[in-house]
């Protein structure tokens, strides 16, 4: 294992042992509203700052940019944290959340964790290593028809412009598809790309800490991942489509009908 990736790894099993620690009771956790249907709770902030002493301790010149506490530093290297991920589910007792970790190098995602703390699922990846689960090695799913597919989204919780035309994105994949599901966490659910437990993905308005994890897990795992019309820029966009490289096409061409100039993001180098 590389040996930042190990230090991501070690961060990861920290803050899931904070979260799971606090899973136990739920019921004196301080929670605060950051925007409508926008939660933090005072164990996302635990978990962040745990996160972000781990890697300082090993990588004092390194930047961070959290989703708590923002962006800080300088470097040619960035640490992406979501320290929760799934922070409504967890409130809830509804076990689909997960740690998410990323380092980006010049702007390219090269080493990524998320460990989801309920299951002791931790998967990795490293750029041109291939993705893991545990001890084994990642594929994306060999299912070659939407209509045999199982599709994995988010839809708007907390800013509702695009509302919809996510339903109308959703009511197609819907009738496209052998099933739509919407666990709740993005960074898991490109985890599940990646291991073939969801044949494709898509959602809108991301933040970069809930996908840059995920994307490399995704493309490592021999999985094509881009915005809404299959580019680059979706970190930046925060509109992603995902999926084994068939799916990955036929769901681009699903959502195709639906997109509106917003949602369109300016072509960069084609993924």
């Amino acid at each position: 294992m590389h040996p930042m990736l190990t230090i991501a790894v070690k961060a990861a099993r920290r803050a899931g042992a904070i979260i799971n620690r606090a899973s136990r009771n739920l019921d004196v956790i301080v929670v605060k509203e950051k925007a409508a249907n926008d939660f933090v709770s005072e164990v996302d902030r635990e978990a962040e700052q745990d996160i972000i002493r781990t890697l300082r301790e090993a990588y004092p010149t390194h930047a961070i940019l959290a989703e708590e506490s923002g962006a800080s530093g300088h470097s040619e290297y960035q640490w992406i944290i979501d320290p929760l991920d799934g922070t409504t589910n967890f409130l809830h007792g509804f076990p689909q959340y997960a740690v998410s970790i990323a380092l980006a190098h010049k702007g390219i995602i090269t080493q990524s964790v998320i460990y989801d703390p309920t299951r002791n699922d931790l998967f990795t990846a490293t750029r041109g290593r291939g993705a893991f689960l545990n001890e084994s090695r990642l594929r994306v799913s060999k299912r070659p028809s939407l209509k045999t597919a199982l599709i994995g989204t988010g839809f708007p919780y907390s800013e509702f412009k695009h509302l919809g035309v996510y339903l109308n994105m959703m009511r197609d994949v819907i009738q496209s598809s052998a099933g739509l599901r919407r666990p709740g966490s993005a960074a898991l659910d490109l985890a599940y790309v990646a291991a073939g437990r969801l044949d494709g993905f898509w959602e809108i308005g991301l933040s970069k800490w809930d996908i840059a994890a995920g994307t490399l897990l995704v493309t490592e795992a021999g999985g094509l991942i881009g915005d809404l019309e299959g580019n680059d820029g979706y970190l930046d966009s925060g509109n992603v489509v995902a999926g084994n490289p068939r799916i990955f096409g036929q769901l681009l061409s699903t959502l195709a009908p639906h997109l509106i100039s917003e949602l369109k993001t300016p072509h960069s180098n084609a993924s």
